[in-house]
């Protein structure tokens, strides 16, 4: 599938290829026991999302995130990539746009079979395939360009590892929020900053 020159221009810009800036950055499946047991209350600035994490499909993901999420390591972080009608994106910087540390660069599971389709909740990365550590995105539309694709590092995709179960509206509202440039690498940061307050399992 050939992508789009705004497609394009989205997949190579600053914060999914967060090399840039010295960072590393960017469908439902059907529930399963273990995935049904695993729900994260994402707390933010404009309300609360609550994300079902899906293990059977991206296991590795899965337990990266959760990882993060026992450290409380994105408390205090925020959404500091935000574009309306493709995704909001966050986990990585903190409220001063300072970048946080990171663990081990994580295996692509992109090819698991999930799909990034509005609701969605993915892992970013740069241009390498497997370079994923803590930031992810929500998808705000039905993002089929994102998708696996093939083995090429061009058309591997984003793994996708969970759905929003509560709080769309949460999203939506962030992905409404109005965006400024502040400099190399956040072209579309919220002029009002959206805190991630905490996440925690449910």
């Amino acid at each position: 599938m050939k992508l789009t020159s705004t497609a394009a221009t989205i997949l190579t810009s600053a914060v999914f290829a967060l090399s840039a800036c010295s960072s590393d950055s960017p469908a439902p499946s059907e529930s399963s026991e273990a995935a049904a047991g695993s729900v994260v209350v994402i707390t933010t600035s404009l309300g609360s999302i609550e994300v079902e994490l899906d293990e059977e499909a991206a296991p590795e993901t899965v337990k990266n995130f959760l990882s993060y999420v026992e450290d409380e390591y994105y408390d205090g972080t925020i959404f500091h990539r935000v574009i309306k009608g493709f995704m909001i994106q966050g986990g990585g910087f903190d409220t001063s746009y300072q970048k946080k540390p990171t663990k081990v660069a994580l295996k692509n599971e992109a090819d698991n079979g999930l799909k990034n389709d509005i609701g969605t909740l993915a892992m970013a990365r740069t241009n390498v395939v497997d370079s994923a550590t803590s930031q992810f995105f929500i998808n705000a539309a039905d993002n089929d360009f994102l998708n696996h694709r093939s083995t090429k590092a061009a058309e591997y995709g984003y793994a996708v590892f969970g759905k929003v179960v509560s709080g769309l509206d949460v999203v939506k509202a962030i992905e409404s929020s109005t965006t400024r440039s502040r400099g190399p690498g956040f072209s579309n940061a919220p002029v009002e900053a959206v805190v991630i307050e905490s996440i925690r399992k449910k």
